[in-house]
Protein backbone atom coordinates (compact mmCIF):
# COMPACT_ATOMS: atom_id res chain seq x y z
CA UNK A 1 0.00 0.00 0.00
CA UNK A 2 1.18 3.18 -0.64
CA UNK A 3 2.47 6.18 1.99
CA UNK A 4 -0.17 9.00 0.90
CA UNK A 5 1.88 11.32 3.45
CA UNK A 6 4.92 11.14 0.90
CA UNK A 7 2.74 13.02 -1.92
CA UNK A 8 1.70 15.88 0.59
CA UNK A 9 3.52 19.03 -0.05
CA UNK A 10 5.27 20.54 3.35
CA UNK A 11 3.35 23.00 4.80
CA UNK A 12 3.63 25.74 7.21
CA UNK A 13 1.35 27.99 9.16
CA UNK A 14 1.09 31.64 9.91
CA UNK A 15 3.60 32.04 12.66
CA UNK A 16 6.17 30.63 10.51
CA UNK A 17 4.91 33.13 7.36
CA UNK A 18 5.15 35.69 9.67
CA UNK A 19 8.70 35.03 11.10
CA UNK A 20 9.93 34.40 7.31
CA UNK A 21 8.77 37.89 6.14
CA UNK A 22 10.33 39.47 9.16
CA UNK A 23 13.62 37.86 8.15
CA UNK A 24 12.99 38.50 4.56
CA UNK A 25 12.75 42.78 5.27
CA UNK A 26 15.46 42.54 7.79
CA UNK A 27 14.15 41.98 10.63
CA UNK A 28 16.91 41.19 13.64
CA UNK A 29 15.15 41.90 16.97
CA UNK A 30 11.70 42.08 18.09
CA UNK A 31 10.65 42.85 21.92
CA UNK A 32 7.39 41.37 23.94
CA UNK A 33 5.39 39.56 25.75
CA UNK A 34 4.14 35.98 24.45
CA UNK A 35 0.94 34.64 25.22
CA UNK A 36 -2.14 32.96 23.31
CA UNK A 37 -1.85 33.81 20.24
CA UNK A 38 1.47 34.69 19.50
CA UNK A 39 3.68 32.07 21.78
CA UNK A 40 4.56 30.07 18.60
CA UNK A 41 5.10 33.34 16.32
CA UNK A 42 8.02 34.11 19.00
CA UNK A 43 9.59 30.65 18.75
CA UNK A 44 9.31 30.65 14.47
CA UNK A 45 11.17 34.25 14.60
CA UNK A 46 13.87 33.22 16.95
CA UNK A 47 14.47 29.83 14.60
CA UNK A 48 14.64 31.92 11.78
CA UNK A 49 17.46 33.89 13.37
CA UNK A 50 15.47 37.11 15.10
CA UNK A 51 16.27 37.73 18.30
CA UNK A 52 13.74 38.10 20.64
CA UNK A 53 13.47 39.64 23.93
CA UNK A 54 11.39 38.82 26.38
CA UNK A 55 9.87 41.09 28.84
CA UNK A 56 7.84 41.54 31.89
CA UNK A 57 5.52 43.87 30.73
CA UNK A 58 4.51 45.44 27.30
CA UNK A 59 4.68 48.67 28.13
CA UNK A 60 8.17 48.62 28.76
CA UNK A 61 8.74 45.99 26.13
CA UNK A 62 7.01 49.22 23.93
CA UNK A 63 9.11 51.62 24.98
CA UNK A 64 12.24 49.18 24.06
CA UNK A 65 11.01 48.76 20.49
CA UNK A 66 10.48 52.83 20.04
CA UNK A 67 13.80 53.54 20.99
CA UNK A 68 15.42 50.40 18.75
CA UNK A 69 13.58 52.07 16.31
CA UNK A 70 15.57 55.58 17.00
CA UNK A 71 18.95 54.12 17.57
CA UNK A 72 19.01 52.06 14.67
CA UNK A 73 16.65 53.83 11.94
CA UNK A 74 15.14 50.32 11.79
CA UNK A 75 11.51 49.43 12.69
CA UNK A 76 11.16 48.42 16.53
CA UNK A 77 9.05 45.33 16.42
CA UNK A 78 6.58 44.54 20.10
CA UNK A 79 5.01 41.66 19.59
CA UNK A 80 1.75 41.49 21.92
CA UNK A 81 -1.27 38.97 22.67
CA UNK A 82 -4.76 40.55 22.26
CA UNK A 83 -6.99 42.73 24.36
CA UNK A 84 -4.70 43.96 27.15
CA UNK A 85 -1.69 43.00 25.42
CA UNK A 86 -2.21 45.16 22.59
CA UNK A 87 -3.46 47.92 25.05
CA UNK A 88 -0.36 47.95 27.15
CA UNK A 89 1.58 48.35 24.04
CA UNK A 90 -0.20 51.42 22.74
CA UNK A 91 2.67 53.11 25.37
CA UNK A 92 5.24 52.28 23.28
CA UNK A 93 3.07 52.94 19.87
CA UNK A 94 2.36 56.37 21.30
CA UNK A 95 5.73 57.27 22.50
CA UNK A 96 7.20 56.41 18.97
CA UNK A 97 4.04 58.42 17.78
CA UNK A 98 5.19 61.42 20.24
CA UNK A 99 9.06 61.10 19.46
CA UNK A 100 8.70 60.17 15.75
CA UNK A 101 10.57 57.03 15.93
CA UNK A 102 9.80 53.89 13.34
CA UNK A 103 8.42 51.16 15.32
CA UNK A 104 5.52 48.62 14.50
CA UNK A 105 3.38 47.25 16.78
CA UNK A 106 2.21 43.37 16.15
CA UNK A 107 -0.86 41.96 17.97
CA UNK A 108 -2.53 38.87 17.90
CA UNK A 109 -6.86 39.01 17.97
CA UNK A 110 -9.42 37.20 18.34
CA UNK A 111 -10.55 34.51 15.49
CA UNK A 112 -12.62 36.59 12.64
CA UNK A 113 -15.65 34.25 12.91
CA UNK A 114 -16.26 35.39 16.85
CA UNK A 115 -15.56 38.86 16.21
CA UNK A 116 -18.86 40.54 18.12
CA UNK A 117 -19.15 37.45 20.33
CA UNK A 118 -17.78 38.40 23.08
CA UNK A 119 -14.59 35.82 22.38
CA UNK A 120 -11.29 35.98 24.56
CA UNK A 121 -9.76 39.41 24.51
CA UNK A 122 -11.75 40.78 22.02
CA UNK A 123 -11.25 44.25 21.20
CA UNK A 124 -10.87 46.14 17.74
CA UNK A 125 -7.77 46.59 18.31
CA UNK A 126 -7.14 48.47 14.37
CA UNK A 127 -9.58 50.82 15.73
CA UNK A 128 -7.93 50.88 19.51
CA UNK A 129 -4.43 52.36 17.58
CA UNK A 130 -6.11 54.65 14.77
CA UNK A 131 -4.97 57.84 17.24
CA UNK A 132 -1.11 56.63 17.11
CA UNK A 133 -0.83 54.84 13.88
CA UNK A 134 0.83 55.62 10.70
CA UNK A 135 -0.45 52.63 8.79
CA UNK A 136 -2.84 49.81 10.14
CA UNK A 137 -2.72 46.68 8.26
CA UNK A 138 -5.06 43.23 9.06
CA UNK A 139 -4.21 39.99 7.95
CA UNK A 140 -7.55 38.27 6.61
CA UNK A 141 -6.00 35.76 5.12
CA UNK A 142 -2.32 33.61 5.66
CA UNK A 143 -1.95 35.08 1.74
CA UNK A 144 -2.01 38.89 3.13
CA UNK A 145 0.62 38.14 5.59
CA UNK A 146 4.17 39.07 3.43
CA UNK A 147 2.97 42.59 1.78
CA UNK A 148 1.27 43.37 5.06
CA UNK A 149 4.39 43.25 6.94
CA UNK A 150 6.24 44.79 3.99
CA UNK A 151 3.90 47.85 3.89
CA UNK A 152 3.64 48.76 7.92
CA UNK A 153 7.78 47.72 7.83
CA UNK A 154 8.12 50.39 5.02
CA UNK A 155 5.26 53.10 6.25
CA UNK A 156 7.25 53.29 9.75
CA UNK A 157 10.18 54.89 8.50
CA UNK A 158 8.80 56.70 5.49
CA UNK A 159 8.54 60.40 5.33
CA UNK A 160 7.98 61.29 9.15
CA UNK A 161 8.72 58.40 10.72
CA UNK A 162 6.46 56.58 13.46
CA UNK A 163 4.64 54.00 14.83
CA UNK A 164 2.48 51.52 12.32
CA UNK A 165 0.04 48.08 13.50
CA UNK A 166 0.05 44.80 12.11
CA UNK A 167 -2.78 42.45 13.25
CA UNK A 168 -3.31 38.89 12.96
CA UNK A 169 -6.44 37.00 13.68
CA UNK A 170 -5.97 33.83 15.57
CA UNK A 171 -7.67 32.11 12.80
CA UNK A 172 -4.84 33.11 10.26
CA UNK A 173 -1.97 32.60 12.49
CA UNK A 174 -3.38 28.72 12.18
CA UNK A 175 -4.07 28.91 8.73
CA UNK A 176 -2.01 26.49 6.54
CA UNK A 177 -0.35 26.75 2.81
CA UNK A 178 2.25 25.01 1.24
CA UNK A 179 6.02 25.62 1.90
CA UNK A 180 6.73 26.38 -1.92
CA UNK A 181 3.79 28.62 -2.05
CA UNK A 182 4.76 30.21 1.24
CA UNK A 183 8.51 31.13 -0.08
CA UNK A 184 6.96 32.41 -3.64
CA UNK A 185 5.04 34.95 -1.26
CA UNK A 186 8.09 35.88 0.47
CA UNK A 187 9.97 36.63 -2.35
CA UNK A 188 7.82 38.77 -4.05
CA UNK A 189 6.87 41.08 -1.27
CA UNK A 190 6.81 44.33 -2.89
CA UNK A 191 8.78 47.62 -0.69
CA UNK A 192 8.43 50.74 -1.92
CA UNK A 193 11.92 53.19 -2.02
CA UNK A 194 12.35 56.50 -0.90
CA UNK A 195 13.39 58.68 -3.80
CA UNK A 196 17.08 61.14 -2.77
CA UNK A 197 16.56 64.80 -2.63
CA UNK A 198 18.61 66.61 -5.33
CA UNK A 199 20.16 69.91 -5.13
CA UNK A 200 17.85 70.92 -8.20
CA UNK A 201 14.83 70.17 -6.75
CA UNK A 202 16.22 72.29 -3.46
CA UNK A 203 18.05 74.69 -5.16
CA UNK A 204 16.05 77.87 -4.31
CA UNK A 205 15.79 76.78 -0.92
CA UNK A 206 18.72 76.03 -0.23
CA UNK A 207 20.28 79.39 -1.63
CA UNK A 208 17.82 80.84 0.36
CA UNK A 209 19.10 79.30 3.40
CA UNK A 210 22.38 79.87 2.79
CA UNK A 211 21.84 83.82 2.05
CA UNK A 212 19.89 84.43 5.36
CA UNK A 213 22.91 82.62 7.13
CA UNK A 214 25.54 84.80 5.78
CA UNK A 215 23.87 87.82 6.43
CA UNK A 216 22.73 86.74 9.79
CA UNK A 217 24.75 89.23 12.31
CA UNK A 218 23.78 86.47 15.08
CA UNK A 219 22.61 83.24 13.59
CA UNK A 220 22.05 79.99 15.65
CA UNK A 221 21.96 76.43 14.69
CA UNK A 222 20.00 74.49 16.39
CA UNK A 223 19.55 70.53 16.27
CA UNK A 224 17.57 67.52 17.83
CA UNK A 225 17.15 64.24 17.63
CA UNK A 226 15.59 64.19 14.07
CA UNK A 227 19.15 65.24 13.21
CA UNK A 228 20.64 61.98 15.47
CA UNK A 229 18.32 60.04 13.84
CA UNK A 230 19.12 61.13 10.25
CA UNK A 231 22.65 60.59 10.88
CA UNK A 232 23.45 64.38 10.14
CA UNK A 233 26.22 64.23 12.92
CA UNK A 234 29.25 64.48 9.54
CA UNK A 235 27.27 67.16 7.74
CA UNK A 236 26.45 69.14 11.04
CA UNK A 237 30.64 69.07 12.22
CA UNK A 238 31.35 70.16 8.97
CA UNK A 239 28.08 73.53 8.97
CA UNK A 240 29.60 74.56 12.08
CA UNK A 241 33.45 74.02 10.82
CA UNK A 242 32.46 76.12 7.99
CA UNK A 243 30.76 78.73 9.11
CA UNK A 244 32.36 79.06 12.69
CA UNK A 245 28.56 79.18 13.19
CA UNK A 246 27.42 78.58 17.34
CA UNK A 247 25.11 75.68 17.84
CA UNK A 248 22.43 74.65 20.32
CA UNK A 249 21.44 70.86 20.31
CA UNK A 250 17.81 69.52 22.26
CA UNK A 251 18.57 67.24 24.97
CA UNK A 252 18.67 64.73 22.80
CA UNK A 253 20.43 66.09 20.29
CA UNK A 254 23.55 66.23 22.78
CA UNK A 255 26.40 64.54 21.50
CA UNK A 256 26.23 64.93 17.33
CA UNK A 257 28.68 67.35 18.56
CA UNK A 258 30.53 67.20 21.19
CA UNK A 259 29.37 69.28 24.38
CA UNK A 260 32.79 70.37 24.69
CA UNK A 261 32.83 71.47 21.66
CA UNK A 262 34.01 75.67 21.92
CA UNK A 263 30.95 76.84 19.66
CA UNK A 264 28.41 74.80 21.60
CA UNK A 265 26.07 77.34 23.29
CA UNK A 266 24.51 74.98 25.49
CA UNK A 267 25.40 76.52 28.67
CA UNK A 268 24.58 80.03 27.26
CA UNK A 269 21.09 78.87 25.70
CA UNK A 270 19.23 81.72 27.21
CA UNK A 271 21.63 84.17 25.25
CA UNK A 272 22.29 82.13 22.31
CA UNK A 273 17.69 82.25 21.78
CA UNK A 274 17.35 85.30 23.07
CA UNK A 275 19.77 87.24 20.87
CA UNK A 276 19.95 85.30 17.63
CA UNK A 277 18.76 86.70 14.48
CA UNK A 278 18.51 84.10 12.18
CA UNK A 279 17.79 80.68 13.70
CA UNK A 280 18.64 76.90 11.60
CA UNK A 281 16.41 74.32 13.00
CA UNK A 282 17.40 71.32 12.26
CA UNK A 283 15.72 67.88 13.26
CA UNK A 284 13.69 69.34 16.13
CA UNK A 285 10.43 70.92 16.48
CA UNK A 286 9.24 74.40 17.93
CA UNK A 287 7.31 72.92 20.61
CA UNK A 288 7.43 73.22 24.20
CA UNK A 289 11.03 72.16 24.34
CA UNK A 290 12.05 75.22 22.01
CA UNK A 291 9.19 77.26 23.97
CA UNK A 292 7.43 77.44 20.86
CA UNK A 293 10.24 79.70 18.89
CA UNK A 294 8.30 82.62 20.30
CA UNK A 295 9.08 85.69 22.75
CA UNK A 296 10.16 86.31 25.27
CA UNK A 297 12.46 83.04 24.94
CA UNK A 298 13.18 84.16 21.53
CA UNK A 299 13.64 87.78 20.00
CA UNK A 300 10.34 88.63 18.53
CA UNK A 301 11.90 89.17 14.86
CA UNK A 302 14.09 85.92 14.55
CA UNK A 303 13.90 84.56 11.43
CA UNK A 304 13.58 80.32 11.61
CA UNK A 305 15.11 78.42 8.77
CA UNK A 306 13.03 75.38 9.60
CA UNK A 307 14.40 71.79 8.30
CA UNK A 308 11.81 68.99 8.90
CA UNK A 309 10.95 65.82 6.79
CA UNK A 310 7.38 66.58 7.68
CA UNK A 311 5.65 69.49 5.33
CA UNK A 312 2.68 69.56 8.06
CA UNK A 313 5.28 70.22 10.38
CA UNK A 314 6.76 73.01 8.23
CA UNK A 315 3.21 74.78 7.28
CA UNK A 316 2.09 74.23 11.23
CA UNK A 317 4.95 76.62 12.71
CA UNK A 318 5.03 78.90 9.64
CA UNK A 319 8.96 79.61 9.53
CA UNK A 320 10.35 82.56 7.69
CA UNK A 321 12.13 79.36 5.20
CA UNK A 322 10.93 76.31 5.48
CA UNK A 323 12.90 73.54 3.62
CA UNK A 324 11.00 69.67 3.66
CA UNK A 325 13.71 67.09 4.12
CA UNK A 326 15.81 64.90 5.33
CA UNK A 327 18.53 66.50 7.76
CA UNK A 328 21.55 64.67 6.41
CA UNK A 329 21.04 65.64 3.13
CA UNK A 330 19.77 68.98 3.76
CA UNK A 331 22.71 69.88 5.34
CA UNK A 332 24.64 68.04 3.11
CA UNK A 333 23.51 70.44 0.28
CA UNK A 334 23.82 73.58 2.33
CA UNK A 335 27.49 73.11 2.88
CA UNK A 336 27.82 72.42 -1.36
CA UNK A 337 26.02 76.07 -1.32
CA UNK A 338 28.45 77.41 1.48
CA UNK A 339 31.15 75.87 -0.30
CA UNK A 340 30.77 77.40 -3.61
CA UNK A 341 30.63 81.00 -2.00
CA UNK A 342 32.45 80.46 1.78
CA UNK A 343 31.79 82.28 4.47
CA UNK A 344 32.78 82.06 8.21
CA UNK A 345 32.61 83.83 11.84
CA UNK A 346 35.60 84.03 13.25
CA UNK A 347 36.50 83.80 17.36
CA UNK A 348 36.88 87.30 17.69
CA UNK A 349 33.76 87.95 15.99
CA UNK A 350 31.32 90.06 18.57
CA UNK A 351 28.40 87.61 18.34
CA UNK A 352 30.91 84.52 19.05
CA UNK A 353 32.74 86.02 21.70
CA UNK A 354 29.33 86.90 23.62
CA UNK A 355 28.55 82.87 23.81
CA UNK A 356 31.91 82.14 24.22
CA UNK A 357 32.00 84.33 27.36
CA UNK A 358 28.38 83.91 28.82
CA UNK A 359 28.70 79.74 28.27
CA UNK A 360 32.65 80.44 30.10
CA UNK A 361 30.89 81.99 33.19
CA UNK A 362 28.27 79.80 33.53
CA UNK A 363 30.35 76.56 33.07
CA UNK A 364 32.59 78.17 35.99
CA UNK A 365 29.83 78.67 38.38
CA UNK A 366 28.53 74.96 37.50
CA UNK A 367 31.74 73.23 38.75
CA UNK A 368 32.26 75.48 41.71
CA UNK A 369 28.59 73.94 42.93
CA UNK A 370 29.33 70.83 41.28
CA UNK A 371 33.30 70.71 43.31
CA UNK A 372 31.51 70.32 46.91
CA UNK A 373 31.54 66.94 48.69
CA UNK A 374 28.05 67.42 50.26
CA UNK A 375 26.89 64.74 52.31
CA UNK A 376 23.82 63.56 52.51
CA UNK A 377 24.02 63.96 48.80
CA UNK A 378 22.02 66.48 46.85
CA UNK A 379 21.84 66.01 43.40
CA UNK A 380 25.03 67.59 42.02
CA UNK A 381 27.89 65.36 44.03
CA UNK A 382 26.67 62.18 43.33
CA UNK A 383 26.08 63.64 39.39
CA UNK A 384 29.70 64.30 39.37
CA UNK A 385 31.10 61.51 40.13
CA UNK A 386 28.82 59.90 37.84
CA UNK A 387 29.67 62.40 34.91
CA UNK A 388 33.77 61.61 35.40
CA UNK A 389 33.11 57.63 35.95
CA UNK A 390 31.33 57.87 32.72
CA UNK A 391 33.79 60.13 30.85
CA UNK A 392 36.69 57.88 32.45
CA UNK A 393 35.06 54.59 30.38
CA UNK A 394 37.84 53.42 28.11
CA UNK A 395 36.27 52.79 23.76
CA UNK A 396 33.25 53.84 22.75
CA UNK A 397 31.33 56.26 25.09
CA UNK A 398 28.54 54.71 27.08
CA UNK A 399 24.66 54.82 26.48
CA UNK A 400 23.10 57.62 29.04
CA UNK A 401 19.50 56.68 29.69
CA UNK A 402 18.39 59.35 32.30
CA UNK A 403 14.71 59.51 33.44
CA UNK A 404 13.21 61.26 36.34
CA UNK A 405 12.32 64.92 37.69
CA UNK A 406 15.36 66.31 39.04
CA UNK A 407 17.89 64.14 38.32
CA UNK A 408 16.41 64.43 34.41
CA UNK A 409 17.10 68.05 34.81
CA UNK A 410 19.93 67.86 36.36
CA UNK A 411 21.45 65.29 34.80
CA UNK A 412 20.88 66.89 31.29
CA UNK A 413 23.03 70.15 32.68
CA UNK A 414 25.82 68.20 34.17
CA UNK A 415 26.48 64.70 31.87
CA UNK A 416 28.88 65.25 29.06
CA UNK A 417 27.86 63.62 25.89
CA UNK A 418 30.46 63.11 23.11
CA UNK A 419 28.74 61.15 20.69
CA UNK A 420 26.21 61.46 18.53
CA UNK A 421 22.60 58.87 19.97
CA UNK A 422 24.30 58.21 23.50
CA UNK A 423 21.40 59.98 24.96
CA UNK A 424 18.06 58.62 25.80
CA UNK A 425 15.35 60.75 28.04
CA UNK A 426 11.73 61.15 28.34
CA UNK A 427 11.31 63.08 25.34
CA UNK A 428 8.91 64.92 23.35
CA UNK A 429 6.01 63.24 25.80
CA UNK A 430 8.31 63.73 29.13
CA UNK A 431 7.48 60.32 29.48
CA UNK A 432 8.27 58.39 32.53
CA UNK A 433 8.90 54.82 32.80
CA UNK A 434 10.80 54.26 29.63
CA UNK A 435 14.08 53.94 32.04
CA UNK A 436 14.72 49.66 31.61
CA UNK A 437 13.23 49.60 28.06
CA UNK A 438 15.84 51.98 26.53
CA UNK A 439 18.56 50.39 28.54
CA UNK A 440 17.83 46.91 27.15
CA UNK A 441 17.16 48.42 23.61
CA UNK A 442 20.35 50.36 23.86
CA UNK A 443 22.65 47.14 25.13
CA UNK A 444 21.08 45.20 22.28
CA UNK A 445 21.32 47.71 19.21
CA UNK A 446 25.17 48.49 20.73
CA UNK A 447 26.37 45.49 22.17
CA UNK A 448 30.14 47.08 22.03
CA UNK A 449 28.94 50.36 24.51
CA UNK A 450 28.14 50.01 28.23
CA UNK A 451 24.70 51.50 29.42
CA UNK A 452 24.57 53.94 32.11
CA UNK A 453 21.15 54.49 33.24
CA UNK A 454 20.62 57.60 35.66
CA UNK A 455 17.20 57.59 37.19
CA UNK A 456 14.68 58.17 39.68
CA UNK A 457 13.57 56.53 42.41
CA UNK A 458 9.96 57.21 41.19
CA UNK A 459 10.92 57.01 37.28
CA UNK A 460 12.75 53.41 37.81
CA UNK A 461 9.53 52.50 39.79
CA UNK A 462 8.08 52.12 36.66
CA UNK A 463 9.38 49.34 35.43
CA UNK A 464 11.83 48.31 37.70
CA UNK A 465 10.76 44.47 37.50
CA UNK A 466 12.62 44.80 33.83
CA UNK A 467 16.05 44.42 35.76
CA UNK A 468 15.64 40.67 35.66
CA UNK A 469 15.33 41.28 32.04
CA UNK A 470 18.87 42.33 32.55
CA UNK A 471 20.30 39.32 34.20
CA UNK A 472 18.46 37.02 31.98
CA UNK A 473 19.69 38.39 28.79
CA UNK A 474 23.29 39.65 30.55
CA UNK A 475 23.42 42.49 29.53
CA UNK A 476 25.58 45.61 29.96
CA UNK A 477 23.65 47.78 32.26
CA UNK A 478 24.46 49.92 35.27
CA UNK A 479 21.09 50.86 36.61
CA UNK A 480 21.95 54.30 38.73
CA UNK A 481 18.88 55.34 41.08
CA UNK A 482 18.65 58.27 42.76
CA UNK A 483 16.63 57.46 46.44
CA UNK A 484 15.10 60.45 47.70
CA UNK A 485 11.84 58.77 48.99
CA UNK A 486 9.75 59.96 46.03
CA UNK A 487 8.12 61.57 43.47
CA UNK A 488 10.55 65.28 43.98
CA UNK A 489 11.63 63.97 47.27
CA UNK A 490 9.01 62.77 49.70
CA UNK A 491 6.73 64.65 51.86
CA UNK A 492 6.46 68.35 50.85
CA UNK A 493 3.39 69.46 52.18
CA UNK A 494 2.38 72.66 53.84
CA UNK A 495 1.13 72.38 57.49
CA UNK A 496 -2.66 73.21 55.98
CA UNK A 497 -2.56 70.17 53.63
CA UNK A 498 -1.87 67.80 56.38
CA UNK A 499 -5.40 67.29 57.35
CA UNK A 500 -8.68 65.35 57.13
CA UNK A 501 -9.07 62.34 57.61
CA UNK A 502 -6.38 60.62 55.90
CA UNK A 503 -3.66 63.16 57.14
CA UNK A 504 -1.96 60.39 59.16
CA UNK A 505 -1.61 58.28 54.98
CA UNK A 506 2.11 59.07 53.58
CA UNK A 507 2.14 61.94 51.29
CA UNK A 508 0.76 61.79 47.84
CA UNK A 509 4.62 62.03 46.91
CA UNK A 510 6.02 59.44 49.46
CA UNK A 511 7.71 56.43 49.29
CA UNK A 512 9.16 54.00 51.74
CA UNK A 513 12.19 56.02 52.88
CA UNK A 514 16.30 54.44 52.12
CA UNK A 515 14.63 51.88 50.40
CA UNK A 516 16.64 48.80 49.32
CA UNK A 517 16.22 49.23 45.52
CA UNK A 518 20.04 47.17 45.24
CA UNK A 519 18.57 44.02 46.45
CA UNK A 520 16.01 43.79 43.61
CA UNK A 521 18.29 42.71 41.44
CA UNK A 522 20.17 40.70 43.74
CA UNK A 523 17.36 38.09 43.93
CA UNK A 524 18.14 37.12 40.21
CA UNK A 525 21.70 36.82 40.32
CA UNK A 526 22.85 40.52 39.58
CA UNK A 527 24.89 43.08 41.92
CA UNK A 528 23.35 45.13 44.07
CA UNK A 529 25.33 48.56 45.55
CA UNK A 530 24.10 50.64 48.25
CA UNK A 531 25.89 53.85 48.61
CA UNK A 532 25.95 57.47 50.52
CA UNK A 533 29.05 58.78 50.31
CA UNK A 534 31.27 60.04 47.46
CA UNK A 535 33.75 57.10 48.34
CA UNK A 536 31.30 54.46 48.27
CA UNK A 537 30.19 55.94 44.86
CA UNK A 538 33.15 55.86 43.29
CA UNK A 539 33.74 52.58 44.19
CA UNK A 540 30.72 50.83 42.91
CA UNK A 541 30.80 52.75 39.36
CA UNK A 542 34.42 51.82 38.90
CA UNK A 543 33.33 48.34 39.69
CA UNK A 544 30.16 47.86 38.21
CA UNK A 545 31.13 49.51 35.32
CA UNK A 546 34.78 47.51 34.86
CA UNK A 547 32.26 44.28 35.08
CA UNK A 548 30.04 45.30 32.77
CA UNK A 549 27.35 43.42 34.20
CA UNK A 550 23.61 44.06 35.13
CA UNK A 551 23.71 46.19 38.35
CA UNK A 552 21.76 48.63 40.04
CA UNK A 553 23.10 51.12 42.66
CA UNK A 554 20.95 52.53 45.10
CA UNK A 555 22.76 56.31 45.75
CA UNK A 556 20.55 57.65 48.66
CA UNK A 557 19.50 61.26 48.13
CA UNK A 558 18.74 63.93 50.69
CA UNK A 559 15.32 63.77 50.54
CA UNK A 560 14.81 67.64 50.73
CA UNK A 561 17.74 68.35 47.96
CA UNK A 562 14.85 68.32 44.94
CA UNK A 563 12.30 70.57 44.02
CA UNK A 564 9.14 70.46 41.74
CA UNK A 565 9.69 69.78 38.45
CA UNK A 566 7.51 69.63 35.13
CA UNK A 567 8.53 71.58 31.85
CA UNK A 568 11.89 72.18 31.33
CA UNK A 569 13.56 74.90 33.35
CA UNK A 570 16.52 76.79 31.44
CA UNK A 571 18.94 79.15 33.63
CA UNK A 572 21.77 79.39 31.44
Amino acid sequence: MADDSAATPPSIDGNVLVAKSLARLGVTHMFGVVGIPVTSLASRAMALGIRFIAFHNEQSAGYAASAYGYLTGRPGILLTVSGPGCVHGLAGLSNAWANTWPMVLISGSCDQRDVGRGDFQELDQVEAVKSFSKLSEKAKDVREIPNCVARVLDRAVEGRPGGCYLDLPSDVLRQKISESEADNLVAEIVVSRKQELSLDSLRSEIESAVSLLRKAERPLIVFGKGAAYSRAEDELKKLVELTGIPFLPTPMGKGLLPDTHELSATAARSLAIGKCDVALVVGARLNWLLHFGESPKWSKDVKFVLVDVSEEEIQLRKPHLGIVGDAKTVIGLLNRGIKDDPFCLGKSDPWVESISKKAKENGEKMEIQLAKDVVPFNFLTPMRIIRDAILAVQGPSPVVVSEGANTMDVGRSVLVQKESRTRLDAGTWGTMGVGLGYCIAAAVASPDRLVVAVEGDSGFGFSAMEVETLVRYNLSVVVIVFNNGGVYGGDRRSPEEICGPYKEDPAPTSFVPNAGYHKLIEAFGGKGYIVETPDELKSALSESFAARKPAVVNVIIDPFAGAESGRLQHKN
